[in-house]
């Protein structure tokens, strides 16, 4: 997942990188499981102690995943639970996309929780895969499979369309970069069913150069688009409608309540998404629409 492109302008200094994290910040761990170098990154599994282990890219990466063996429904990173509110704005979810698979932690937690569902996780390196069966508990069934592919080229040919979809792809230290254009957006839009809702997980202002044009991006193709801040963490999560949808804050929180209640979530929808819910981050007011062309005119240069 490493383009030159616009990720110059996404990137910042690695000591910022460790602080503020997508995850967790970089923290000392018990011992290293595995490392191999891939074909996108350095890919590193730790021991973190009590029963816990961590998906890395490089040994002084920060936490991609968290995962605590045998237990799907722990989600031990602040945005890994945040992202979960946009499942308000769904009713039902039969079909689930999640284009980054990390540790397995989001597709395991959707497993449990909503076990009627099919859900498809796209990865497009294959080690990380690797390792989220053979270190990280990950485990495909009949209703739950793992592809190795570009999430963009994933989206771009589906034909059924799908109730959530959840944007979580990462590299090291950023959203690949034609993961982030208004075409790939559109593409998106035409993948999710026009009831359905589309999550998207990015770096806040602080540590994200392209944070307005990421936003107005999603302004410039969804109807409607909320912004929530996970707690604790550098990340903000983007929840887009195909659809206008007059919505009160009020009536969302109440909707993720009742979806916590239902489904049987051990934390409060309601709550996160009402700590969260940051209208002025969502202005992207001071960015411009992220296009093709820019990524085409960089790789030229």
């Amino acid at each position: 997942m490493k383009y030159s492109s616009i990720v110059g302008a996404a990137r910042v200094g690695l000591g910022l990188l460790c602080t503020i994290a997508l995850a967790a910040p970089a923290v000392a761990y018990e011992s290293v499981l595995y490392e191999k170098t891939s074909a996108y990154s350095t890919v590193v599994v730790t021991d973190e102690g009590g029963g816990l282990r961590a998906l890395r890219f490089g040994r002084d990466g920060v936490r991609q995943s968290l995962v605590k063996r045998g237990d799907p429904e722990y989600l031990g990173l602040p945005y890994a639970r945040t992202v979960m509110t946009g499942l308000a704005l769904c009713d039902e979810p039969r079909r689930i996309l999640v284009v980054g698979l990390g540790g397995g932690t989001l597709p395991a937690f959707l497993r449990k929780r909503y076990p009627e569902a099919a859900i498809d996780a796209v990865e497009i390196d294959p080690e990380v895969v690797f390792v989220a069966k053979q270190y990280l508990g990950f485990r495909e069934d009949a209703r739950m499979r793992a592809h190795v592919a570009d999430g963009r080229k994933f989206i771009e040919d589906v034909a059924r369309p799908y109730d959530v979809i959840f944007l979580d792809a990462f590299g090291s230290d950023a959203v690949p970069p034609h993961l982030t254009t208004r075409e790939f957006l559109a593409a998106v839009r035409r993948a999710v069913a026009p009831g359905g809702v589309v999550i998207g997980n990015i770096w806040a202002r602080e540590s994200n150069r392209l944070y307005d044009s990421m936003v107005r991006t999603y302004r410039e193709v969804f109807d409607e688009l909320f912004v929530v801040r996970a707690s604790g963490s550098g990340n903000r999560i983007l929840i887009a409608l195909p659809r206008q949808q007059q919505i009160s804050r009020e009536e969302i929180v109440q909707r993720a309540r009742s979806v916590s209640e239902s489904r049987g979530f051990k934390f409060d929808l309601g709550s996160l998404f009402e700590e969260g819910y940051t209208p002025a981050d969502g202005d992207g007011s001071g960015g411009r629409v992220l296009l093709d062309a820019d990524l085409a005119r960089e790789r030229a240069q």
